[in-house]
């Protein structure tokens, strides 16, 4: 992996620093703005396997790896790292990528 490439620790989706820093995350910008936070703060670049997801709708891949109601793209199995609490707190059944638990 280029160094250059992050992923979303909310959804798991792999993007460049650029486009991330341009357009933010595709799936969560909405809740990152809502909780007041840089989406680059909600990034990784630090994330291990990579699923190319074209049907997100109808693949159990992306139901395991919770992104079945996500846009199309290239998703992370494991991102390292610890979401803002502020994220957290919007997010009642919020289950890290990192394989911890919700303390």
């Amino acid at each position: 992996m280029s160094s250059s490439e992050r992923a979303c620790m909310l959804c798991g989706i792999v993007q460049t620093t650029n486009e991330f820093s341009r357009e933010g995350c595709p799936n969560c910008q909405g809740i990152f703005e809502e909780a007041g936070v840089s989406t680059m703060e909600c990034t990784s670049p630090s994330f291990e396997g990579l699923v190319g997801m074209c049907k997100p709708s109808k693949s159990w891949v992306a139901k395991w790896l919770n992104v079945d109601q996500n846009i199309p793209g290239m998703y992370a199995v494991k991102v390292d790292g610890r979401l803002p609490i502020e994220v957290v707190d919007l997010l009642p059944h919020y289950k890290p990528r990192d394989g911890s638990q919700v303390e």
